[in-house]
């Protein structure tokens, strides 16, 4: 049997647990890749990786390599950061031995095709030209930056307009390193301004609709939202629906229970749980949230990307509500498989028309429902990479 080509894929984190959208994405790309190539991967970490966590990556990989980032580290490269004009995000995830280490291993290991997830770790691998290299940018991460300056506090302002004007640049310098380009959504990718930014392909992020299908849960929540509870944008979205949405809900005479699921919940959103709102923090089986939740929604006013969150409550049939910004990546048809709502008095007349009649959006499930089995399926995706690294 002829022998795998092989692949160098350098990542930002273990791909493992999936709490995180770039773990998922990561590691639904690498278990499928596996079947093709020989897999040697590169990951930066911030914490021990527990043996359970390792051996799940380790069935589809030849090799693991595990860079740790210690904060005595991370402090140097904060001021390089500040001197070199490089991006907060890039800075963090780079230390110089670790460099080196991965130049060795590349000129021992002679890929076949490099593969780099997201910007922050560009900087390991663009400097090597002995075979095609792809990065995927996923989000545009500056405009991510750019969308935080107004909703965060006066003194952090400047920190987020300097960081998303230095990711800009960033993006843009880094684009011809690289021979391939990959994002996740088609508006994120006009974002990246650089003259040939049409070039780059849309490859969305997947789900695997058989895995969500129905548990047979008993129905405990009316609202759900779900999300990595220590990113900006998802504290916003909670809070929003803890302190705005509820409260107008009440005046109507409306009481519905909100679930909040999700890893890492910061103490703004542990302090948010009461009678009326549960916070679960990290579930072993995120379909269980879904599945005894009848309503999913998704208030969210910034961040970048495709929401896996909409993807996986799409699959569970439950009906859901967000922003046109959440949409955009989706692409889902407004009153036929998803409802929209642009502020706060929409949300509030949606949802209210919900649970006035938990019916109403029977229809507008099954579409969404649909819709993601049609258009989002991890095999679909993933073999337009798989195509993109054979096309070298």
């Amino acid at each position: 049997m002829d022998a795998k080509p092989s692949l160098f894929i350098m990542l930002s984190r273990f791909p493992y647990p999936l709490e995180k959208g770039d773990k998922l994405r990561a590691y639904n790309q690498i278990k499928s890749l596996a079947a093709t190539y020989d897999i040697t991967l590169a990951c930066c970490t911030d914490r021990t990786i527990p043996e359970n966590e390792l051996q799940e990556v380790k069935q589809f990989c030849q090799t693991i390599y595990l860079f740790p980032l210690t904060k005595s580290g991370l402090f140097l490269e904060l001021m390089r950061s500040f001197f070199s004009g490089k991006p907060f995000q890039v800075q963090y995830f780079y230390r110089l031995k670790h460099a080196r280490k991965i130049k060795q291993i590349l000129t021992d290991l002679k890929p076949d095709h490099i593969y780099c997830q997201l910007v922050r770790v560009a900087e390991y691998v663009k400097d090597y030209h002995f075979c095609p290299k792809t990065i995927d940018y996923m989000d545009a991460l500056s405009k991510g930056m750019e969308r935080r300056i107004d909703t965060e506090k006066w003194f952090k302002r400047w920190f987020y307009r300097n960081e998303s004007k230095r990711l800009s640049r960033y993006e843009r310098s880094v684009f011809d390193y690289f021979e391939h380009k990959v994002i996740i959504s088609l508006q994120d990718r006009n974002f990246i301004l650089h003259p040939k930014n049409t070039t780059i392909k849309v490859i969305p992020n997947g789900v695997d609709a058989a895995f969500f299908e129905d548990l047979n849960c008993e129905k405990q929540y009316d609202i759900l939202f779900t999300g990595n509870f220590s990113y900006a944008p998802n504290i916003e979205a909670a809070v929003f629906l803890a302190e705005k949405l509820l409260p107008a809900l009440k005046q109507k005479g409306l009481t519905p229970s909100l679930l909040l699921s999700g890893a890492n919940p910061t103490q703004r959103i542990l302090n948010l749980a009461s009678n009326q709102i549960t916070v679960s923090g990290w579930v072993d089986d995120i379909r269980v949230s879904y599945q005894s939740s009848r309503l999913f929604i998704a208030p969210l006013f910034i961040g970048t990307g495709l929401q896996n969150k909409l993807l996986e409550a799409m699959a569970s049939g439950l009906p859901c509500i967000t922003t046109s910004l959440a949409n955009n990546a989706l692409k889902g048809k407004n009153h036929k498989n998803i409802e929209l709502a642009e502020n706060f008095n929409e949300f509030v007349e949606i949802t209210t028309r919900f649970l006035n009649d938990k019916d109403i959006f029977s229809e507008l499930a099954l579409n969404g429902r649909n819709f993601v089995e049609q258009n989002y399926t991890w095999k679909t995706q993933n073999a337009l990479l798989n195509d993109l690294f054979q096309s070298s």
